[in-house]
């Protein structure tokens, strides 16, 4: 009598083909991860003591560059709020622009780049804790 053919051993293989996928759905969570939003201070400026506002609070003014999984955006924020999750918001496209000096006065803040551009922020859209 002869004896009975082997079967193949499907445990084994399948057992590998799952440490595969969980190597690779790991590697997409780390660099998702590793890659996860996240905001960085490029330039900040804090309202200096020869200028006052109406709502008598200290205004500081911060370019935030926000990193994503979809690339890089910048905004200048302006407000009372040291954690610069509160305040006047204002998108702007920059590549390698920097700031180059701020000039704050009563009517509010100008904002110089190193390119030449300028942006002026009212102070009526920053005080009052906007």
């Amino acid at each position: 009598m002869e004896p009975p053919l082997a079967r193949p051993n499907r445990s084994g293989w399948l057992k590998g083909l799952g440490l595969v996928v969980l190597g690779i759905a790991s590697g997409v969570a780390l660099s998702v991860v590793a890659h996860w939003p996240r905001s960085e201070v490029v330039y900040r400026s804090d309202q200096p003591a020869t200028v006052a506002y109406v709502d008598d609070s200290k205004h500081l003014l911060a370019l935030v560059r926000e990193s994503t999984l979809l690339g890089d955006s910048h905004h200048i924020v302006v407000g009372r709020d040291p954690s610069l999750s509160y305040g006047h918001r204002v998108g702007i496209e920059t590549s390698a622009a920097s700031v180059k000096t701020t000039e704050w006065t009563t009517a509010g803040v100008r904002v110089l780049f190193d390119t030449g551009h300028e942006l002026f922020i009212p102070a009526r859209y920053f005080i009052g804790g906007r």
